[in-house]
């Protein structure tokens, strides 16, 4: 009976030193002295993390436009194309395949692709200032009593290729690459064998401004405001080095005579 009494005691002791342990180890409320942000720490908060946003967004952003946007309307501009259109006429067309025969193309979907099918178009067009009219029905006559220039490349734009549904090359090839089609250009007065079908100044210069400079101004003002918010960006001088050295006074010897 006893060593029953002892069990059962022991038994007891354990099962109260697990229960302090699980009273030790579970979460403690907590109390109720709840600290609340100010209003200056939350107008702080909502801030930073809209700064922050801005930031991060513009800046990745600029990343995805430059080389698709702004890097063409830049190349574009400093090809100086003619603003006023001119009359082009096809003068051959080549369907070429392989890597080394397709360093370029007229027309391809996918900047990024490499080339193994590209199609060649070339064209001729009047190098003079002439007006096209708008209900023109014969085209060959009109171009006939001009000279045309050499041979030169026609491409879609500047890079030679795009993204449906900007640019679709299937019609492209199929209007522009026939033998003796006429149609209005621009070729370039720096570099007078690239032609393109459209051209405007004022869309590229638009293009720059849209999708890199004001990208690129979020990303400043929004970085510099971070930085002044939460980081010490005032020059401070160092006034370390500078160190108030006493004078040394020597004491005056009188010549004693």
């Amino acid at each position: 009976m006893k060593t029953h009494k002892l069990d059962i005691y022991h038994w007891q002791q354990q099962q109260e030193l697990r229960l302090r342990k699980l009273r030790e180890l579970a979460p403690k409320k907590k109390n109720g002295n709840r600290r609340f942000r100010s209003w200056r720490e939350r107008v702080r908060f909502y801030s930073t993390s809209t700064l922050a946003f801005f930031s991060v967004t513009a800046g990745a952003s600029l990343l995805f436009l430059v080389p698709l946007y702004v890097d063409p309307a830049i190349s574009t501009l400093s090809h100086d194309f003619i603003e006023q259109p001119t009359l082009c006429t096809t003068t051959r067309r080549e369907n070429l395949i392989g890597i080394f025969n397709c360093s370029w193309s007229s027309c391809r979907e996918g900047c990024t692709s490499d080339l193994y099918r590209c199609v060649h178009i070339y064209v001729t067009f009047i190098e003079q200032n002439i007006t096209i009219p708008e209900n023109m029905t014969d085209f060959a006559n009109y171009t006939a009593e001009w000279e045309q220039s050499d041979e030169a490349t026609l491409l879609v734009n500047i890079k030679g290729c795009g993204y449906p549904p900007t640019v679709t090359c299937s019609k492209f090839n199929a209007f522009y690459g026939v033998p003796g089609a006429i149609f209005p250009c621009y070729y370039s007065r720096k570099n007078k064998t690239v032609v393109m079908t459209s051209y405007n100044h004022d869309d590229q210069v638009n293009m720059i401004i849209h999708f890199f400079a004001i990208p690129f101004v979020i990303t400043m003002i929004s970085s510099i405001a971070l930085c002044v918010m939460h980081c010490d960006c005032r020059c401070k001088k160092d006034r370390s080095h500078r160190r108030n050295r006493p004078q040394s006074r020597r004491p005056r010897i009188d010549n004693l005579r």
